[in-house]
């Protein structure tokens, strides 16, 4: 019984299944289309890597400076954590209702202008987390600050962790 079935459903598979040669006109229809026809480079949806690698420096807490390698469109925050400057552990989500700033770093006068304005949300969690309650001027929120090609050679600090982030 269930030998027949399956000899059944196999014979109407292959009297659905389209036989190779009449699919043949339109695969070679395809491939020669796509041969006459290269993708030019700036028709591709998705930039190289290469071209989206932003550089930046950043100073450590004990005051080297250390290059940093991101990508457009990532934060400076998982920059950073790529570098080891940031424990990855310490700040897990990058959603502001649940941030701690512990991911705050302060950004070189010059690279300031280039940023966007700090958000509200990002303006309240820094106050709220500042050791003298008075905003640094220079203070961001890694996880706030997206990168882009204009802040190629960006200088940034990474401050000492608040002695309530020491575990």
């Amino acid at each position: 019984m269930a030998i027949s079935t399956l000899q059944k459903l196999s014979a109407a598979a292959r009297r659905l299944r389209p036989s190779l040669s009449s699919l043949r006109p339109i695969i070679l229809a395809r491939s020669s289309a796509t041969l006459s026809h290269p993708p030019s480079p700036s028709s591709s949806t998705s930039a190289k890597v290469s071209d989206r690698i932003v550089k930046l420096s950043a100073i450590d807490v004990d005051g080297y400076k250390r290059e940093v390698v991101g990508l457009a469109g990532q934060t400076l925050l998982k920059a950073l954590t790529n570098s080891g400057l940031i424990d990855p552990a310490s700040h897990r989500l990058e959603e502001i209702d649940a941030c701690s700033a512990e991911c705050e770093v302060n950004i070189a006068q010059e690279w300031l202008e280039r940023l966007p304005a700090r958000s509200y949300d990002e303006e309240y969690v820094l106050k709220r987390n500042s050791r003298a309650r008075v905003l640094n001027k220079h203070s961001r929120l890694g996880c706030q600050v997206v990168l882009t090609k204009d802040l190629q050679g960006m200088v940034v600090a990474v401050p000492e962790p608040k002695p309530w982030d020491i575990p």
